[in-house]
């Protein structure tokens, strides 16, 4: 036991089990209800504007925090073992530090590749349960919320009477809307539970 943790808290795993703790204490939290699942999507989240890397992925939909989870335990299973079983044993010094700061950062490799094969599946589950979104809402003006809406990706926020709502939407190529732009909801895509939109000013010409 001493040895696991001496290995799992020390450079260059240490940041990697930081991250998958984290990442585990978030959900544990967020089955209580404390967090809204839904804000681990894509929305308003700091790592929004990765909404195209996801997409190479495949994992474009997959609750954000789950992504990482997934990634920071691979990682941390890949440096772990490198760590126990080659940079301890064989390296020291300055050249022990230069390895590890490598293995840290490639470990995050197997991470990405592992996510795209495991939560692909439970991507396409996830589409097939998100309700289409009422037709009613054709023609509705709103606000990009994002970076930006481009092709492959963007949100906005539409006011529904209610608490609002925060659409995926879409942006016909090779139109690009910055955030703070006003747009018009003009198709609803089933395949991608997403909206095609279209600025306010081009709408009203």
């Amino acid at each position: 036991m001493n040895a696991f943790l001496q290995t799992a808290l020390s450079f260059p795993t240490l940041p990697w089990s930081v991250l998958f703790t984290v990442a585990v204490l978030y959900w544990l939290v967020a089955a209580l209800g404390v967090f809204d699942l839904d804000a681990g999507m894509e929305g308003e989240s700091p790592l929004a504007d990765a909404g195209g890397m996801l997409t190479r992925l495949g994992l474009r939909g997959v609750p954000l925090m789950l992504i990482v989870l997934v990634i920071a335990f691979f990682a941390w299973i890949s440096t772990y073992f490198f760590q126990l079983y080659l940079l301890d044993p064989l390296f020291s010094g300055t050249l022990r530090t230069l390895l590890g700061s490598a293995a840290m950062l490639l470990a995050a490799i197997p991470g990405l590749l592992m996510a795209s094969l495991l939560l692909r599946p439970l991507r396409r589950f996830m589409l097939k349960l998100t309700p289409a979104t009422p037709p009613s809402l054709l023609g509705k003006v709103g606000t990009v919320t994002t970076a930006q809406v481009d092709a492959e990706h963007g949100m906005a926020s539409f006011e529904d009477g209610g608490a609002g709502l925060l659409l995926q939407v879409r942006a016909h190529p090779p139109d690009v809307y910055p955030r703070g732009e006003r747009v018009v909801l003009l198709e609803y895509r089933e395949a991608d539970n997403s909206w095609r939109v279209i600025s306010e000013s081009k709408f009203n010409r």
